[in-house]
């Protein structure tokens, strides 16, 4: 038993389901989002500074409003951090929340801070569309397509476990959203999400959120690339009409893309084990 699924499985809101809850109202549509990023758990600061840290926290928790087609607006900052922590790695650590916000127009608003054992992150972002890019939408032979390159993140995050090092501008550190691309073509998509699980296990959210459809996949696709979590590449889906001009639009935003599969009435089998429990 997957125990996350289960413990979701526990709120029965209709706001569940997506990368961000999206709220509906007559002026405008508001996304609210969250995400932890605790030490141990997705880093240990022995593998990064305090500014790659709280960089990286930022674009974790950016990358489920771009994944929405929203406009990341605000920022709130929960953070415990160790009781040994200097002055100026707390600057450090500011000066990484302030350039990710700086770099998206995002204002942050406040939060909350503690003391704690080890440094843990939680963020919410506040975000607004015009159209949000939702997961349920799939149809029978759609076609899916991820962009970018996947397995990266796996490979670097065990070359770290066995101490070793990774460049800064690994994706395990680097984060690239695709942001540009995902307004370019928001109106040819049918369905969407970020990578952060792995291909496999964030295929298997989009199989349930759409009648458990399934996917033909056009080439054998390993484990290390289907199970390569941290990605925060974009899942999408769209109707075969629109191929080429969302390949043209990939291009235009010098956008890597990746046509796999198309979406077919059969069962969806995930290969990959739970990372969160």
């Amino acid at each position: 038993m997957n125990l996350e699924n289960y413990f979701i499985s526990q709120f029965k809101s209709n706001h569940i389901g997506d990368d961000g809850a999206y709220i509906s109202n007559i002026k405008k549509n508001n996304i609210y989002s969250k995400d932890a990023f605790f030490e141990n758990i997705h880093f240990k600061r022995q593998w990064l500074t305090y500014k790659q840290i709280s960089k990286k926290a930022m674009l974790v928790n950016i990358s489920d409003a771009i994944a929405m087609n929203a406009k990341p607006k605000y920022a709130l900052l929960s953070v415990a951090m160790p009781s040994d922590i200097t002055k100026k790695q707390m600057e450090e650590l500011a000066d990484g929340f302030k350039e990710i916000a700086s770099l998206y127009d995002i204002d942050i608003i406040g939060g909350d801070t503690i003391s704690n054992t080890k440094l843990d992150i939680t963020i919410t972002i506040i975000s607004q569309s015009d159209k949000p890019l939702l997961r349920k939408g799939i149809k029978d032979n759609y076609l899916l397509a991820y962009t970018g390159t996947l397995g990266r993140s796996k490979k670097e995050l065990k070359k770290l476990f066995n101490l070793g090092k990774i460049h800064n501008k690994s994706k395990f550190i680097d984060i690239k959203l695709r942001d540009k691309f995902i307004q370019n073509t928001s109106r040819y998509l049918a369905s969407g999400m970020d990578i952060s699980d792995g291909l496999f296990s964030d295929l298997e959210k989009l199989s349930k959120a759409n009648k458990n459809i399934g996917f033909k996949f056009f080439h054998k696709i390993s484990k290390h690339i289907g199970c390569s979590g941290e990605e925060y590449e974009m899942l999408i889906a769209f109707d075969k009409r629109y191929k080429k001009y969302i390949l043209r639009k990939a291009i235009q935003t010098r956008t890597p893309i990746n046509i796999f599969a198309t979406a077919k009435r059969i069962n969806h089998k995930n290969k990959c084990k739970a990372h969160h429990f």
